[in-house]
């Protein structure tokens, strides 16, 4: 049976990405700075998920010593991302940004899963991956063309 709650949190998150970038950018908007705007999104982030642990978690951050170099880069990429969809959404319209986004993603996931980079299992690609992946790129494709 498919576990149902960590399908409704991936949805619930997935609604968070589709509204995060219109809000990021009504922040770049109101101060004239992506950088400012990114950072007082990320800001925003960063106390939220420290409320979260203080009330709840409370590991201690030395429990983090044994992570690999490159598992300290993901808070970059998030800050990347939200960069960049707060700059791009409001001159592609949020559809086509986020396509793009998804479109990109699926790409790097298919390379990622295919070699088991970053301490994934290798999952092969096989036709129908591909395909489902095809049909994301259609998706781009007919977004920006809409």
């Amino acid at each position: 049976m498919v576990a149902l709650l960590p399908i409704f949190v991936v949805l619930l998150a997935g609604i968070g990405l589709a509204i995060q970038p219109p809000t990021n950018a009504a922040l770049v908007k109101a101060s004239g700075s992506l950088w400012l705007g990114s950072l007082v999104s990320f800001a925003v982030g960063t106390i939220a998920l420290l409320g979260v642990w203080a009330a709840t978690d409370r590991t201690m951050p030395a429990a983090l010593k044994g992570a690999p170099g490159w598992a300290w880069l993901g808070g970059l990429y998030g800050a990347c991302f939200v960069a960049a969809l707060a700059y791009a959404t409001p001159r592609l319209g949020l559809a086509s940004a986020l396509t793009l986004a998804v479109a990109s993603q699926l790409v790097t996931a298919l390379i990622l899963d295919r070699f088991g980079l970053l301490g994934l299992s290798q999952q092969p690609i096989s036709v129908a991956r591909l395909a489902g992946v095809a049909l994301v790129i259609g998706g781009v494709v007919l977004v920006r063309a809409g």
